[in-house]
């Protein structure tokens, strides 16, 4: 059982919250060897309801009751970051798209020291935290 305190990207929200989604069984897999709460941001969570929304109407309305439920918090406040979210935003501009969101969990990373995150995003094998620190994507151990 990994410890809490793993990031948590959009992805895998969306995937346990819908069941027709293709990665809702490795979502639904992944959440239960974790302790909650992850860490994410309000990106995240605005990503997430855009995309919910889509889903069905009462979408947005689950991915906010997963936080009261106290399945993640947001450890992130963007007001508190802007030169380090700015900078990583240019520092990825070129080399790969980067979103808000992605840029927000990379701060979280550096703030908490927390490699572990929860993604069906490819996009993290190529980010780097702090200096050029890895992350572990979707660790299947405890630690």
């Amino acid at each position: 059982m990994n410890r809490a305190g793993m990031l948590l990207d959009t992805g895998p929200l969306i995937a346990l919250l819908s069941k027709e989604d293709t990665g809702h069984k490795l979502a639904a897999e992944l959440f239960s060897e974790c302790l909650p709460p992850f860490r994410c941001c309000e990106a995240v969570v605005a990503e997430a309801c855009f995309l919910m929304r889509k889903v069905h109407s009462a979408g947005p309305a689950e991915v906010i009751g997963l936080g009261r439920r106290g399945v993640y918090e947001i450890s992130l406040s963007i007001e508190d970051h802007w030169t380090n979210i700015e900078a990583l935003l240019k520092k990825y501009a070129d080399r790969h798209p980067i979103s808000l969101a992605d840029a927000c969990l990379i701060r979280c990373a550096e703030i908490y020291q927390e490699p572990r995150i929860l993604t069906l995003d490819s996009d993290f094998g190529i980010y780097r935290w702090g200096r050029n620190k890895k992350f572990q994507i979707n660790p299947r151990f405890s630690q």
